[in-house]
């Protein structure tokens, strides 16, 4: 539902992906063609994880439920539910689920997600 006062988002954008992780867009690019933010619902399964990126955009998690691992700059940091971070853009890190659980958290990009602009590593 949307008016010029609000916009209601009840069928992300599912991306699809091929190592078993969720990621429901409600708000971005992909989703409502918003370029300046994307909100997306997440869900990184057991044992997850993702090469080294550089994003050309600052990144927020916010972890519900399970952890989260960050290597940012080879600096271990894991995230609990309840949890926080701010990653500002131009920053190396790699994101993953080391763990037996699923984690499951909402991401904040500022400008939105672009896959032309995560400058994921090889």
């Amino acid at each position: 539902m949307s008016d010029k006062k609000f916009q209601i988002q009840k069928k992300p954008f599912v991306v699809p992906t091929d190592d078993g992780k969720y990621i429901g867009e409600h708000f971005g690019k992909a989703s409502d063609g918003n370029s300046e933010i994307s909100i997306a619902h997440m869900i990184a399964p057991p044992h997850w994880s993702e090469p080294f990126q550089t994003p050309d955009f600052d990144e927020y998690t916010f972890i519900f439920e399970g952890k989260k691992q960050f290597l940012i700059d080879e600096k271990e940091i894991i995230l609990e539910a309840g949890e926080s971070i701010k990653i500002p853009a131009g920053t190396r890190v790699q994101y993953s689920n080391p763990f037996d659980k699923p984690c499951t958290y909402i991401s904040i990009c500022k400008p939105a997600f672009d896959f032309n602009k995560v400058n994921r590593e090889e």
